[in-house]
């Protein structure tokens, strides 16, 4: 039996529509023995690349195409013939949504029917039957009328008309159902996914939804039966597609080419570049090793013909030092040389022996990644001089899809199924770090496992994961055109003013060889430009990222110590719990440093036997002689990717672009299994080289592990540079550095009110907000022989930048409370924060009294005294400022909300975080602070990590997952949390460890509030 051609098929790429991925339909479509399908989603081209993949990988033509919308509601169905026909096709698509506010597309028919030469048209809705003779005339023989069946009785009636149609103009029809998933058990999927669209639950959907599950993909028999009188319209089918003969290997990028001086090739300007930025980064005498590996890297890129990326990043670089931005540039770029020597990176790949081959290869023939990071208050001026200069036609930003997740599945699938929307809440709360729901969660939500709409709901929830939920823009992903970029696939409108958007994301780029440049906000860089300017203006020192004294001993003896909340990379629980045990004296410590705490080194078993080896607890050797050129600067264990990467090769004979496989394969493990076909052969290999087996399964436990949080020793190299110049600063400047991070949030692991805390702890005065005295930002004020820390207006709860504008412009010393209130002329409730946050102490201590001021000169209500009558309200206490102080600006400059406390909290038994700290392992202790960080890392097998905090420090607490269990419910919702437990010492590294939690019987509304604000 000759088989159909499903010509009109939609996936989940239409979203909210379609309930199977493009692979799953392509996949089933083959197991169905079908030869060919089209994908033809939603006004758009978002699932192609996907389909494509698979359909290559099963010998399956895929044909492209999209359903359209038009005017007056019409749609209809257009199929690709050609290359020619697709750049037409991503034309229109972009005209239809570059119209619309994002999420949506109309086009107009007169658009249809110009110049569209190379694109198949298949028209069913009766709405556009009057465009049929203008269609015809322009499409000719390319244009079919769609019988569609989906055995339902209003179709009988649709059909009768379509069929005079057809005679009436002579155009032929075409047999077709709608496929919206590849099994009929997909239906329930598609009615919920329906209900989200409309926003209406499944009561009150209506008719909105189908009535059977005839959108399925059918098999050859089915459809034949389902068409038996029109067998015709069958053969159609396979006509039509025998015109499609489009793929996506077609498609021939080409990068765009950089205005270059008179008379130079783009590789002529590069290498002249190259050489004269050599000069500058090594001297007039380039060493020899870096004139080698400049030319190798060179020649590479000619082969490639990869100049014109490399002279668009110099040129974006450029850019941003003329204008002073700071920016640097990380990832594998930090492998090249060349790179190097253009100033793109700051990392010199030749001292650190870097990997060139993980940057380019010419057996992988794939597009560099270079990510660009840059200050991120400054990075929309650098996407906006690439869209200048390129121009709208020719760049575009890159996608990123947003899935859904386990707390957006709960959510919309329960709202469509009308449960209960605390339920939802709890649900989601409860489940949010679990793997896959179970009875004992959700008896906790309140919902009865038992009942068949829960194990609908469940299944349901289960089955939407992964979805896509809605287009986003990539944080700096670029693509760039040699010709309009609307050729290659279709642009819509961003969210954000000045954005537009491609239909393809990071992975698609990646699957088609497309250049992708990635201009990333970076807020550390942030935080050191900030830093450095403050310097500058009053201290009268003028630093770059280049002219950091490189071998401090002062910083790193404050990093050895853990002391490094706010620094970049090493601030988190389990980068200060590791620096007192690394112990980092220089640059490269800090590489190893922030490479060591991550999954993969952590998984493959790596990071006790380094620190033993680094320590001299245990000797340096090596499993096989081969082995020592690539792990001898980790001391014998493989630590970065790169090291995974050559080890393949010296180990287990691996070509270069077999250990490239090898690297693409550990990226895409969880969701492709495909890491699992190197296994035996690492090991096998490994095993007859002499290696020892134990050492070859710990190596492939490792590249598990990197496969989802590998981080390459480049990205460490470049973020060590970062990482050593914020803790510079900490330890220097720590007014301007704390100044510097304050105006730089949010950023970071830590809230301004910790950040607050901790500088006063390093003896910096930071002064609190005053509207005679604040600017909009921070700001560092002369105090005595020393600079203190002003806080900022922007920090005062729903103050507007205009309205602190008002009050910068009239800040007088002369003001009066009362003049300061006629001229500045803000709303009562603008006022009332400013006075409860203390910003009016400078006219009057007394908060409480300032309020009823605020209400007498907003009338709102008529004072029976006069103002001399102030005195009669009580001051606010300490305690009650500092409470205040969190309500109205969260965080205080006059405490922390656990001083006034701390009294109470050791009349009974429990310590400080300071003497908990000082206190010697093994000892029982009671702890009680505010919860200021919850971390449940996936290679801890259920530990939680709690970081708690009171005036006096932090306290790290783990619990075990049995104790977890137990005081669940706690440990994931108490802001101000009682703990009980041993202390863990080791390398002056203290843990406590939890056997109970509970609530402290202190509690108030300041510690519930300071907490929210946290975490």
């Amino acid at each position: 039996m000759a088989s159909y051609v499903p010509l009109w098929c939609k996936s989940n790429f239409s979203f909210l529509e379609g309930a199977s991925h493009p692979d799953e339909l392509v996949e089933h479509a083959h197991e169905l023995g079908l030869s060919a399908m089209a994908l033809t989603d939603r006004d758009g081209v978002y699932g192609i690349v996907r389909a494509h993949s698979k359909a290559h990988e099963l010998g399956l033509k895929l044909i492209v195409g999209s359903e359209l919308s038009l005017d007056e509601g019409c749609t209809l169905v257009a199929l690709v013939q050609n290359r020619k026909g697709y750049g037409q096709l991503c034309q229109l698509i972009s005209q239809g949504r570059l119209r619309c506010p994002k999420g949506q597309s109309i086009l107009h028919w007169e658009e249809i029917l110009k110049n569209h030469s190379d694109l198949i048209l298949l028209v069913r809705d009766p709405k556009s039957f009057s465009k049929l003779g203008a269609l015809k005339e322009c499409f000719g023989d390319r244009l079919y009328l769609m019988v569609a069946r989906h055995r339902e009785a209003i179709e009988a009636n649709r059909e009768a008309t379509l069929r005079q149609m057809a005679h009436r103009y002579n155009i032929p029809t075409v047999a077709s159902h709608e496929v919206l998933y590849h099994t009929p058990s997909r239906q329930s999927l598609q009615d919920v996914l329906t209900c989200i669209r409309h926003g209406k639950n499944i009561y009150e959907i209506g008719r909105l939804t189908h009535p059977n599950h005839e959108h399925s993909l059918k098999s050859p028999v089915a459809f034949e039966k389902l068409f038996a009188d029109d067998l015709l319209s069958i053969d159609r089918t396979r006509e039509v597609a025998s015109r499609c003969q489009f793929s996506l290997n077609d498609l021939r990028y080409r990068y765009p080419s950089e205005k270059l001086p008179s008379g130079q090739s783009s590789l002529e300007y590069l290498r002249d570049l190259s050489y004269e930025g050599a000069r500058k980064r090594y001297g007039s005498s380039v060493p020899g090793d870096v004139f080698q590996q400049l030319k190798k890297e060179l020649q590479v890129i000619e082969d490639l013909e990869y100049s014109g990326y490399f002279l668009t990043m110099y040129e974006i670089v450029q850019f941003c030092q003329a204008q002073n931005i700071l920016c640097q540039g990380r990832g594998s770029a930090a492998n090249s040389v060349v790179c190097y020597c253009l100033q793109i990176t700051a990392v010199d790949p030749i001292r650190l022996g870097l990997l060139f081959e993980r940057f380019i290869s010419k057996e992988r023939a794939e597009p560099p990644d270079i990510d660009l990071d840059i200050e991120h208050d400054r990075r929309e001026e650098v996407i906006q001089h690439v869209y200048e200069k390129y121009g709208r036609t020719h760049a575009a930003m890159v996608a990123t899809i947003i899935r859904y997740r386990r707390k957006s599945a709960i959510r919309d699938v329960g709202k469509a199924l009308k449960f209960s929307e605390t339920a939802l809440e709890k649900l989601s709360k409860i489940s949010a770090r679990e793997e896959a729901f179970h009875s004992e969660m959700i008896q906790r939500a309140g919902l009865n496992s038992a009942q068949v709409s829960v194990q609908k709901f469940l299944e349901l929830t289960e089955e939407i994961l992964d979805f896509p939920r809605h287009l986003s823009i990539h944080p700096g992903g670029f693509l760039l055109g040699h010709e309009p970029i609307n050729t290659l696939v279709p642009i819509e409108n961003g969210t954000m003013a000045d954005r537009s958007v491609i239909q393809w994301d990071k992975d698609d780029l990646e699957t088609l060889k497309l250049f992708k440049l990635d201009l990333l906000g970076l807020g550390a860089l942030n935080v050191v430009h900030r830093s450095f300017d403050l310097i500058a203006q009053h201290y009268k020192q003028s630093y770059s990222l280049a002219t950091v004294p490189p071998k401090d001993q002062a910083t790193y003896d404050m990093i050895c110590k853990g002391d490094t909340v706010g620094v970049f990379q090493i601030e988190s629980r389990a980068q200060m719990s590791m620096l007192p045990r690394l112990r980092p004296r220089q640059y490269y410590d800090l590489v190893i440093e922030i490479s060591l705490v991550r999954p993969g080194p952590i998984t493959g078993g790596m990071v006790h036997p380094y620190l033993r080896r680094r320590n001299g607890e245990e000797p340096i050797d090596y499993p096989h002689p081969t082995l020592i050129p690539v792990l001898k600067k980790t001391l014998g264990i493989p630590l970065f990717q790169e090291q995974v990467m050559r080890l393949a090769v010296v180990a287990a004979d691996y070509t270069p672009g077999e250990a490239d496989q090898l690297r693409r394969d550990m990226a895409a493990w969880k969701s492709s299994g495909r890491i699992e076909r190197h296994r035996q052969r690492l090991i096998a290999r490994m095993h007859e080289k002499g290696i020892e087996r134990q050492f070859a399964e710990r190596v492939f436990e490792q590249i598990r592990g990197f496969g989802e949080y590998g981080f390459p020793e480049s990205h460490a190299a470049s973020f060590a540079l970062i990482a050593y110049a914020t803790a510079w600063l900490k330890r220097h400047y720590p007014a301007a550095f704390l100044c510097g991070l304050l105006n730089a949030q949010p950023m970071g692991f830590y809230s301004p009110a910790t950040l607050i805390e901790d500088a006063k702890r390093h003896q910096v005065e930071v002064l609190p907000i005053c509207v005679q005295r604040s600017q909009w930002e921070c700001t560092l004020e002369k105090q005595d022989h020393t600079f203190a820390v002003r806080m900022g207006l922007c920090y005062v709860r729903s103050l507007s930048s205009k309205e602190a504008q008002k009050i910068i412009e009239i800040q007088s010393s002369n003001h009066t409370m009362d003049s300061f209130m006629a001229q500045v002329q803000l709303n009562e409730q603008t006022l009332r924060h400013l006075n409860d946050c203390g910003a009016f102490e400078c006219f009057h201590s007394n908060r409480r009294a300032m309020l009823w001021e605020i209400k007498n000169e907003a009338g709102a209500t008529a004072l029976p005294f006069n103002h001399s009558s102030r005195a009669r309200f009580p001051s606010l206490t300490h305690f009650e400022k500092v409470r205040w102080d969190y309500e109205n600006s969260f965080h205080s400059t006059r405490g922390h909300p656990l001083e006034d406390l701390r009294a109470t909290l050791q009349s009974q038994g429990l310590c400080s975080a300071h003497q908990v700290q000082n206190s010697k392992s093994g000892k029982f202790v009671r702890y009680a602070g505010l919860v200021i960080c919850r971390q449940r890392p996936g290679t801890a097998g259920g530990v939680v990590f709690l970081t708690l905090e009171d005036e006096t420090g932090f306290v790290n607490v783990v619990v075990w997952q049995n104790v977890f269990e137990k005081y669940s419910i706690l440990a994931k919702t108490a802001s101000f949390l009682g703990v009980s437990g041993k202390l863990q010492v080791d390398s002056g590294v203290v843990h406590l460890v939890a056997n109970s939690l509970w609530h402290p019987k202190v509690s108030s509304k300041m510690t519930h509030q300071k907490s929210r604000d946290f975490c």
